[in-house]
């Protein structure tokens, strides 16, 4: 039985109402099918995006939880980010079901170890990946659903991945 999702996308992304009402869609269906367990890394953008939208569902639907893989502390996750950025994540943070860190300070690697954590955890993947840039963190995170066989659903695209 599949229970586990994540997501992994671009930091800079335009949130257009269509592509809003897409991943409001894509949850819904996932949380019908049974996936209870939703999996995020924290980052600006796509991830804290799709870490709203599952805490908005979460009053209709109790059963699922948001879980956050973080790189590295509050603290030096955030530090380069603007006092509103901050305040966001703070918030998303207190309201996770849980938070797991991969190490306490950043270091060379701990990004990408992250996105590994994010995908041993998932059945499925939420993108959002415009095939761009392919050395980006979430080209690496998608090629590492697609080794691992999970179903991603891409929705920079029309169609998923696999």
């Amino acid at each position: 039985m599949y229970r586990n999702c994540c997501f992994t996308g671009h930091r800079n992304i335009r949130l257009s109402p269509e592509l809003k009402q897409k991943l409001n869609i894509t949850l819904k269906t996932l949380i019908r099918n049974g996936i209870t367990d939703f999996y995020a890394g924290g980052a600006l953008g796509w991830d804290s995006f799709c870490e709203i939208a599952v805490l908005r569902l979460r009053s209709q639907h109790p059963q699922i939880r948001l879980h956050l893989i973080l790189p590295c502390s509050e603290d030096e996750q955030t530090a380069k980010w603007n006092n509103k950025q901050k305040s966001a994540f703070h918030a998303i943070l207190t309201a996770a079901d849980s938070v797991e860190y991969i190490s306490q300070n950043y270091y060379t690697g701990c990004m990408k170890e992250r996105n590994a954590r994010l995908i041993a955890l998932s059945d499925f993947c939420v993108c959002y990946y415009d095939h761009k840039n392919s050395a980006s963190g979430t080209g690496q995170t998608v090629r590492m659903a697609l080794s691992k066989g999970i179903k991603i659903y891409n929705l920079a695209d029309t169609e998923s991945l696999t």
